[in-house]
């Protein structure tokens, strides 16, 4: 996993989701979803943010939990969407 790529989306996290608070602990596997810091609006702006940042194409059967719940799993996405 690219280390860039973890921190350009724990950033936009922190900056959007969780209004610039680096105090609270954010690991890599925890669930965006059901510790409620991303609801549906909010996986909205994560697409377009991972489209225009990342210039990969997600498809709407790609916004899925297994895809982007987790830190981990979003970069894990992103490469795999790079590679293809």
């Amino acid at each position: 996993m690219s280390e860039a790529t973890r921190t350009d989306i724990r950033t936009f996290i922190i900056d959007n989701f969780l209004f610039g608070d680096e105090s609270q602990p954010l690991p890599d596997d925890l669930s965006l979803i059901d510790n409620d810091l991303v609801d549906s609006t909010g996986i909205l702006e994560l697409v377009s943010f991972i489209e225009e940042h990342f210039e990969v194409k997600i498809e709407d059967a790609d916004i899925v939990p297994a895809n982007l719940d987790t830190i981990g799993k979003i970069v894990a996405f992103i490469d795999r969407k790079r590679v293809h």
